[in-house]
């Protein structure tokens, strides 16, 4: 008889490879194993397509050990919302500030830029200055998809925010009577304006072609000229947006 032998890893599971943390996840739709960066949680996934594939993950992560250990170590430093502190909105300074109860917090104009006021200590504070950013980026996105539709000549989409780690936005073409939708992480906000416009050009532009071909970075050039700056700009800028927060 073959003693049973329980699997040495689990989906979930942490390890550490160089002294960096690195997740172990299955997903049935991979199909080989990979590494991925989450930039938020400053942590590797291993991503294998079945639990027998999780020792070849983790043998992946070790060769790649040194890889590993480099990317990590050139992640931003985590920037925690405080009162007092400055971040650019849509490529303009704002400022922190307490504000003395609910009904003053928002987001304010001022004579040297914008004001995020948030009400609540510690924690609470980052967490209302959060929703605060997020309603002015589900506001501006919205009107950005909203003026791109209309020069495209297709139905509006029901659009979404999320906090998303792999992509900027992503697009659900519409069928028979569902609605498309369209999903922008929040994080744009903290973007440049003409960024976070390009990103809007770019998911609007798949309601009419759902490839990346020539046809479809023609539709993105009616919208914007600001396609190859604003795909530089992410690649360049983008871990930097998923450290506020932290």
């Amino acid at each position: 008889m073959i003693p049973f032998r329980a699997p040495r890893y689990a989906d979930g599971d942490q390890l550490e490879v160089a002294g960096c943390p690195v997740r172990l996840r299955i997903d049935a739709r991979a199909r080989r194993v990979s590494l991925r960066l989450d930039t938020q949680r400053r942590e590797m996934i291993a991503t294998a397509p079945s639990a027998r594939k999780l020792d070849a993950a983790v043998a992946f992560a070790h060769e790649r050990a040194s890889w590993i250990s480099g990317v990590i170590a050139r992640l931003p430093e985590g920037r925690p919302l405080e009162p007092g502190g400055t971040l650019e909105v849509l490529g303009r300074p704002c400022r922190l500030e307490r504000a003395r109860s609910r009904r003053e917090a928002g987001l304010f104009e001022a004579d040297d830029g914008l004001v995020c006021r948030a009400y609540g200590e510690d924690q609470a504070f980052g967490r209302a200055a959060v929703r605060i950013l997020k309603a002015h980026a589900e506001k501006v996105l919205r009107e950005r998809t909203a003026a791109h539709v209309a020069t495209l000549g297709v139905a509006m989409p029901e659009v979404k925010l999320t906090d998303a780690r792999s992509r900027w936005g992503s697009c659900k073409p519409g069928r028979g009577l569902r609605v498309a939708t369209i999903r922008y992480s929040w994080r744009l906000v903290l973007a440049p304006f003409a960024v976070m416009d390009y990103v809007a050009a770019h998911e609007v532009a798949h309601l009419v072609r759902a490839d990346h071909s020539p046809a479809f970075w023609a539709e993105v050039a009616k919208l914007t000229g600001y396609a190859k700056r604003g795909r530089a700009w992410l690649r360049a800028h983008g871990a930097s947006l998923h450290a506020v927060g932290g």
